[in-house]
């Protein structure tokens, strides 16, 4: 299973924590550079876009929302920790 993360810089143990869950890939964007909006695009294989809400501005999670519904894939909106992004994937299934 693929999976799109945004924001944070580094992920850290919520990457292997993550793979623990079954995802055997994980796309990363930061979120900070300008550039990354014009260029994003969620491969075709994602299973879920996971945002860091603590680590992307408005217009970034309002291009990610609008780019993943267009393609039907489910977004989780979490806080970098592990807690909260466990939660919020319990909530989506997995």
């Amino acid at each position: 299973m693929t999976a799109l993360v945004i924001g944070a810089d580094y992920l850290g143990a919520i990457e292997y924590k993550m793979r623990e869950k079954g995802v055997t890939e994980i796309a990363h964007i930061t979120g900070r550079n300008p550039g990354e909006l014009k260029r994003m695009n969620i491969p075709k294989t994602t299973a879920f876009v996971l945002v860091f809400t603590d680590y992307v501005n408005h217009n970034m999670a309002r291009m990610v929302k609008n780019h993943a519904k267009a393609q039907s894939v489910p977004l989780v909106y979490a806080k970098r920790s592990w807690c909260a992004v466990e939660r919020k994937l319990a909530g989506i299934g997995l």
